[in-house]
């Protein structure tokens, strides 16, 4: 355990090392007890490096890590789960210098190419909203034919933690698997940066545009961080103009539309707006929750829906806001043996984001609005005369007159681009029910209280 303290963090080894207890080393296999398969992945995720290291220090070569996961506090119930690398072995070669841009010269195939792609990154849990249906459509699009549709380029923006990179890897998995014999490859602006330079010192630009030139599908992540590199946006037009008269496709995203980044040379921003530009938001509500279904049932995590629907209903900002709480969570329950309650949940969220009172919008009341009556948030914004649609598009609209500064005629134009009487109607409709139904009262009061909570 010293040799893991001097290398990680505190937080983290408090975090993720004292719940570990040594079992045993028998034949070269050395067998570690964690307290859950939550534990046993988020070590082999992080920390697999590390304990290589560690084992090697310690024991040797040729020693076998193995996982036992506790599955039942009460009987003892374990399970037994080899390290992904089975082998620890520390081999003494120089270790490769991935800033370094691969030969040119020895032209790899689809096979010898590593893509930087991320396997966890796919469309099977890239969840579609409508903060994101028109990026992962075309996404998807793009994965059946790169290079052969209108977005080319597609280019895609939005704040941090939306979901632009998984989108990425997840739109190179699948052109790999459906296109085996092309050349993909992703790689950050940051890396980009960092071959050029490397080139330059070398002397090998040459090279490091043939290597380029020649991939098919290329993938850059994170494009604003070219700002203000003349040379490397210089270097990166030639590039993009080769693979786009070529028929390549090309994928590029950035947390800034093409027309908002200063700095960048403005051939270079046309050429961005080429193809689709298409923005990812926060995730909405609808969203969360199905994010969260899932990183759950990944997990393997057992919640109260009041934790559920506080965690969704708070943490609004961004998917690895999500990611990162339950992670706390599981952290928090499982090295101090408790329930994962709501007051914990608070806690936790508090420690991470910031819980302010809410500024209730006319979006965040549909959204409530179509939870609370299991309708997509579509539905109000159709022109359907269905009951339970017409109810839920004037409950909407009474509650926004209500909570917020918007006029009858913004409300409208926002809820289903209805006229400023429809919103009135609406209004004295709702209002005229609430004063004489009590079942009806009470689920308004209902979804006021979701509002505000």
């Amino acid at each position: 355990m010293a040799v893991i303290k001097d290398i990680v963090p505190e937080a983290a080894f408090n975090t993720w090392f004292l719940p570990i207890i040594p079992l045993s080393y028998e034949e070269n296999k050395f067998t570690i007890q964690v307290p859950s398969q939550f534990f046993y992945e988020y070590l082999e995720e992080k920390y697999v490096n590390v304990l290589k290291v560690t084992l090697y220090r310690v024991i040797g070569q040729g020693t076998i890590l193995n996982y036992r996961a506790m599955v039942d506090r009460t009987t003892g119930g374990s399970v037994d789960y080899p390290a992904e690398n089975t082998s620890l072995m520390v081999k003494k070669s120089v270790p490769a210098d991935l800033n370094k841009a691969p030969n040119p010269f020895v032209r790899p195939t689809p096979q010898d190419l590593d893509p930087q792609l991320n396997p966890k990154y796919t469309f099977e849990n890239y969840f579609e909203g409508t903060s994101n249906k028109l990026v992962r459509t075309a996404g998807e699009a793009v994965a059946q034919n790169p290079g052969k549709t209108t977005f080319n380029p597609l280019f895609v923006f939005g704040p941090s933690g939306v979901g632009k990179t998984h989108l990425c890897h997840a739109v190179g998995m699948r052109i790999r698997e459906l296109h085996p014999t092309k050349k993909v490859l992703y790689v950050s602006s940051h890396l980009f940066r960092i071959q050029f330079t490397d080139a330059i010192r070398k002397n090998t630009t040459n090279d490091f545009l043939n290597f380029y030139q020649n991939i098919d599908v290329l993938i850059i992540d994170d494009i604003q961080e070219l700002i203000g590199m003349d040379k490397t946006q210089n270097t990166f037009f030639h590039i993009f103009n080769h693979l786009h008269q070529l028929g390549k496709q090309l994928i590029l995203t950035s947390d800034k539309a093409p027309v908002d980044l200063l700095g960048m040379e403005e051939r270079l921003v046309t050429r961005l707006k080429w193809g689709l530009t298409a923005e990812l938001y926060r995730p909405d509500l609808d969203l969360r929750r199905r994010i969260l279904k899932n990183k759950i049932s990944h997990d393997g995590i057992v919640i109260p829906d009041e934790v559920f629907n506080f965690i969704a209903d708070n943490v609004t900002e961004n998917v690895r806001d999500l990611e990162g709480i339950l992670v706390s969570l599981m952290a928090n329950a499982v090295i101090n043996n408790r329930e994962i309650d709501l007051p914990l949940t608070k806690r936790v969220i508090g420690q991470a984001v910031r819980l302010e009172k809410k500024q209730i919008s006319v979006q965040m009341i549909q959204e409530v609005v179509c939870n609370y009556y299991n309708l997509e948030l579509t539905a109000i914004q159709t022109r359907s005369r269905k009951r339970e649609i017409v109810q839920a598009r004037q409950v909407t609209m009474f509650l926004a007159k209500k909570y917020t500064d918007c006029s009858f005629s913004h409300i409208g134009k926002i809820v289903g681009k209805k006229d400023h009487a429809t919103v009135l109607h609406a209004c004295k409709t709702i209002k005229d029910q609430i004063e004489t139904n009590k079942s009806f009262r009470s689920s308004v009061e209902e979804i006021e209280n979701l509002l505000k909570n």
